[in-house]
């Protein structure tokens, strides 16, 4: 995989600093010219795992972009001295693309969650793109043995674009695994973008994805699944942040220097 100019590195992940418009462009561009991207997008809670999680890790590190999905983790970037432009949500770049792939006349494939979500998802996608191609669809409950009959049948599909809508880190593995097998130009793993766009789920009012509360949001549609893993991941997240900002200003402090007076009683 070719990597990619103007990285960043923030808790030893690098990440990409571009917004929504250059990732985009990226896309398209590696449409063009038959080029590969993988995506991968990091929040707080994914930044946590990884270090807990060698092999996701690993898949992230591997993605030709690493991006900033989390509010919190351009705002981390900021207190660390580490410049990202802005959030470049999952779902968003998600949407932006394909619009992209509709006005471009690129295919699509949507892998990804329950069968009745993936229906309910296709039909809204069809009323709100109608002339986006789908090259083919397939819900994502399929065993570890199944991933390279799949990777086969988007290659087979010709689709140029893959949106993984699994959740963490089955996508990254995927990905990692199986990417290149797939053939198309550009895999993002989308999370549950799926649930949103089939109206299953409900995704934060804007003021409280800029107040980076949308995960809070979330948690409060299912507190019992969700709330304990967020506050988990948050407070950890927080610790993260605070032991690398005293990390930085330890060693950025010069080391005391005895006087001469010491120096003579030294002697």
């Amino acid at each position: 995989m070719t990597r990619l100019p103007t990285r960043q590195h923030l808790f030893g992940v690098a990440l990409d600093a571009l917004t929504m418009d250059e990732t985009v462009e990226r896309c398209l561009e590696a449409v063009r010219r038959g080029d590969r991207i993988e995506i991968g997008m990091v929040n707080a809670a994914k930044l946590v795992n990884m270090r807990r999680d060698p092999g996701l890790a690993s898949a992230v590190a591997g993605c030709d972009l690493v991006l900033a999905d989390g509010q919190a983790v351009v705002w981390a970037g900021r207190v660390l001295g580490v410049r990202l432009p802005e959030r470049v949500a999952g779902i968003d770049l998600f949407m932006r693309l394909l619009a992209a792939a509709e006005t471009a006349g690129v295919s699509v494939y949507l892998l990804g969650a329950r069968q009745d979500v993936l229906d309910l998802m296709l039909g809204r996608i069809a009323e709100r793109f109608p002339a986006l191609r789908v090259a083919g669809s397939r819900n994502g409950y399929f065993d570890d043995s199944e991933q390279g009959e799949i990777a086969d049948a988007v290659a087979a599909s010709g689709a140029q674009l893959l949106f993984l809508g699994m959740t963490s880190p089955k996508k990254e593995i995927f990905t990692a695994g199986y990417g290149a097998r797939t053939g198309a130009h550009v895999v993002h793993g989308v999370g549950g973008s799926f649930d949103i766009l089939a109206g299953i789920t409900k995704r934060a009012p804007l003021a409280w994805q800029r107040l980076g509360l949308e995960w809070f949001y979330r948690a409060l549609q299912e507190p019992r699944r969700l709330g304990k893993r967020y506050l988990t991941t948050n407070t950890a997240f927080l610790l993260m942040t605070v032991r690398e900002l005293l990390r930085r200003a330890a060693s950025a402090t010069p080391p005391a220097t005895p006087s001469a007076g010491s120096a003579n009683r030294s002697h």
